[in-house]
Parts: structure tokens; C-alpha cells; sequence
């Protein structure tokens, strides 16, 4: 009897056993399953982790066997068809130039004028500037000739630029100033590596913008500007251009804005003296010599700026890596505009050649007789004959120390302020005249050189 309650209850243990494990069985299934509907989702989302363990499963066979998984992964981003977007419209800047012998006697101006009375544009600089700042005026005077020939001249620095509009049959390409300052003839490189002549349509040295023209019929591509105003620091951008000249065209490098309103200094290129200020968009997207000229791009695949210089070390020497500056998309489009209508860009004029005030030796301050408390400002060094600032009062060692609503310290604060006025606008100008202070109404005009 025992020996058969133990066989049943050995019988019901093995049931309850096989319940048991057909029960796992049912839940291993429907975890399998569920494991296998989420894995569809997993796969687009996840697919490195199961391309991963594709290759841990081949590496269990027999040594030799190893394969390239037949899965496909989705790499494509959001930047990566930006880059699309604008690669085929950016080309290579080439600046060809006679070879010049340097004589001692050609030298230039080393004051020069700050407010367009200068008759000496440098043409030093290229496309390897570091400089923080626009370069020297190669204003629309000094315009590329395309037709003559290349034999007798040699590539003198590379950039590049962007085919932003192809309208009357003629394609136009934004550039830095600087990668064709100087330029006895210009040559672009399509990202497909087709060499064209471009003719030089006009420049600014002031914000370091230039046009160039080439031939409608060989444009590939054209790209489109954004609005500058709706980036925010921290949105991602590529910057695409030609480090170190056309064998890296179209290199790309990936960062976000820093920045979108950063105002540096920027210097005369042949004097090194501030002539003014400039408000840029900051980037550390990797930006190198040849670079310059080229698009900052956002995800969209718009320009939003024109990548212009860089710092490569601070003041006291220190090493400096991510700070690129471009300037913003909202301020080229206004400029190229212009450039592309009258070849120039007018601008207000004082008619005045000036230094600033903690430039001057202690010596020639006394002879100013101004105020203890006055340490900043802008000396008048001379007037133009019949300037608005010679009609308004001002003459020699008088000393500026505002503009319109703006207070003058510096020649860069000064050009800042008369640069956000227009031709044919009254504005106010405080002085020291013999230690008073005086104020004095002015009806700005053009540049007298222009």
C-alpha cells in the first residue's frame, strides 16, 4: 500500500513537474516572443548591438571564417545630408600673383588713414592669416584681370568660397577679402576638380567679404543662406572648405556655435593698428589655413555664416585650439549685395586721420590739457580740407570721446560707432577741445577716397 501511495505521489511529483516545466516552457516562449517583437524596434534603434553580437556569433566558427556582416546599418545623420546639401556649391580659391621683387624703397604709409583718405591699400596679405581680423582694403580698383595670362604667374595662397546664386548667366561666389587681396589674376576649383577662370566682382575690407563671377553655365550647384539671428550657442554646424589648399577640398569638420555674438578687434593688415570692431559668430569647429572664405553650415544645410579666421594662440603666447570665427549669414548677404550692384560698399566718412589716446607719451598728453580722469579716447592727428569734421569744429590734438549714442575709448570704438550710421545721417560728436568738453553736430558723407 505504501509502495503505491509512494508510486502515485511519485506519479503526481512528475506531473506537477512536467506542469511545471511545460508552464516555463509557456513563459519562455511568449518572453521569446516578446523579445522578438521588440527586436524589430531594437534593430533601427540599436542595430550596433546586434551587429556586435553577429560578429561574436561568426567568430565561433572555425579560425579563418570570419565575415563581413550582409546587415545593413543606418549611419546617415542629420549633418551628413547638410554636407550633401552645400558640398558641391563650396570650390578652392586660388590667388595667382606676379612674382615680386621686394625694392627698399617701396615702402608704405605706416600711419595710413582710418577713415578712407588713403590712397595705399596693402595687397600682403593670404589665405594663412591668423590674424584677428579683416585685412587690408583691396576695394574694387584693384580688380582681378582674368584674361591675362597664367604663364607669368604663380599661386600665391589658396581659400575658398561658396556658389551662393547663379542669375544673367554668371555664377557668384562669396570669398574672404584676404584670400584674394593682391590677386593679379583668380582661379576657382569646382568640387569635381574643373579649373575656372573668375573675375573679381568686388570687395570689402572692412568686414573681409569679397564676390567673385564665373561663367552660369558652369555652375554644378548653389547654396542658400539662413538667418543668422536663429542660431543659438550650442547648435551643431559644419564648416567645409580647403585646409592647406585644394588637395583637402571639401573637407568637412563637425562642431557646435559657441558663440553668436562675439565681438573681436579687428587690425589694419599693413599698419597692425584696430581700425575697428567686428561681431562674429564663434565656432570650434576645427577651422585651418585655406578655410577661410568657406561655408559654416547648419543641420538644415543652410549658410549661416562665412568662415573667416581663427585664433591660433593668445596674447601672452598661450596655445589656443576650437575658437573659429565666421561671419554671420545676415551681414554677408547685405554686404554681397551691394558688391554685387556697384562693386563697393559705401560707408560714412569723418574725414579725419586719428590715434588712440593711450598711444600718446605722457609728454604730448600734458599738451592736451585734459581732464585727469579722461585716460580713454581718440586724438585727432589731422582734418581733410573740407571734411564734416572740419566743418563741425574739430582740428588738431582734439579728442574724441563720443559718437552718437556710443562712447568712444578706442580707433576701434570709433569705427564701430560710425559704421552703424548711414550716409547722409546727422549725429552728435563729443570732444575735448583745449580740456572742455564740447559737442558738435555732423552730416556724415562717404568715404572721400571712394
Amino acid at each position: 500500500m505504501s509502495m503505491d501511495n509512494n508510486h502515485k505521489t511519485d506519479s503526481r511529483v512528475e506531473e506537477k513537474k512536467r506542469g511545471s516545466n511545460n508552464h516555463s516552457m509557456l513563459k519562455m516562449a511568449v518572453v521569446a516572443f516578446i523579445s522578438a517583437m521588440l527586436g524589430v524596434g531594437i534593430a533601427f534603434a540599436g542595430f550596433s548591438y546586434f551587429g556586435n553580437r553577429v560578429a561574436d556569433t561568426a567568430s565561433d566558427g572555425s579560425p579563418g571564417t570570419t565575415q563581413v556582416s550582409d546587415s545593413k546599418a543606418n549611419t546617415a545623420s542629420t549633418m551628413s545630408g547638410a554636407y550633401k546639401k552645400v558640398s558641391n556649391s563650396v570650390v578652392s580659391v586660388v590667388n595667382l600673383q606676379k612674382q615680386k621683387q621686394t625694392s627698399d624703397g617701396d615702402l608704405s604709409s605706416i600711419f595710413g588713414d582710418m577713415f578712407g583718405d588713403s590712397n595705399s591699400d596693402s595687397n600682403s596679405s593670404d589665405s594663412n592669416s591668423n590674424s584677428s581680423g579683416s585685412t587690408d582694403s583691396n576695394d574694387s580698383n584693384s580688380d582681378s584681370n582674368s584674361n591675362s595670362s597664367n604663364s607669368n604667374l604663380q599661386e600665391y595662397s589658396e581659400g575658398s568660397g561658396v556658389i551662393y546664386a547663379k542669375q544673367n548667366g554668371k555664377g557668384y561666389i562669396v570669398t574672404n577679402n584676404h584670400v584674394v587681396s593682391g590677386s593679379d589674376s583668380l582661379e576657382v576649383i569646382l568640387a569635381d576638380g574643373t579649373k575656372l577662370s573668375a573675375k573679381l566682382v568686388g570687395t570689402d575690407s572692412t568686414t573681409d567679404l569679397a564676390v567673385l563671377e564665373i561663367s552660369g553655365d558652369k555652375v554644378p550647384a548653389t547654396s542658400n543662406f539662413g538667418n543668422s539671428d536663429n542660431i543659438s550657442p550650442g547648435d551643431p554646424v559644419i564648416a567645409i572648405g580647403s585646409p592647406l589648399g585644394s588637395q583637402y577640398a571639401t573637407t568637412v569638420t563637425q562642431g557646435i556655435i559657441s558663440a553668436t555674438n562675439r565681438t573681436i578687434e579687428t587690425q589694419d593688415q599693413n599698419t597692425g593698428q584696430a581700425n575697428g570692431e567686428a561681431t562674429v559668430i564663434q565656432t570650434d569647429a576645427a577651422i585651418n589655413p585655406g578655410n577661410s572664405g568657406g561655408p559654416l553650415v547648419n543641420s538644415a544645410g543652410q549658410i549661416i555664416g562665412i568662415n573667416s579666421m581663427k585664433l591660433a594662440s593668445s596674447t601672452d603666447g598661450t596655445s589656443v585650439e576650437g575658437i573659429g570665427f565666421a561671419i554671420p549669414s545676415n551681414e554677408v548677404v547685405k554686404i554681397i549685395n551691394q558688391l554685387v550692384k556697384s562693386g563697393k560698399v559705401e560707408r560714412p566718412s569723418l574725414g579725419v586721420k586719428v590715434v588712440d589716446l593711450d598711444q600718446i607719451t605722457d609728454n604730448s598728453q600734458s599738451s592736451l590739457k585734459l581732464p585727469s580722469k579722461i585716460t580713454k579716447g581718440v586724438v585727432v592727428y589731422s582734418t581733410t580740407a573740407g571734411s564734416v569734421a572740419k566743418k563741425a569744429g574739430l582740428s588738431k590734438n582734439d579728442v574724441i570721446v563720443k559718437l552718437g549714442n556710443k562712447k568712444v575709448s578706442s580707433v576701434a570704438d570709433l569705427h564701430s560707432a560710425l559704421y552703424s550710421h548711414s550716409i547722409g545721417e546727422t549725429v552728435s560728436v563729443q570732444y575735448y577741445h583745449n580740456g572742455k568738453l564740447k559737442t558738435s553736430k555732423v552730416h556724415l558723407t562717404k568715404k572721400t577716397s571712394e
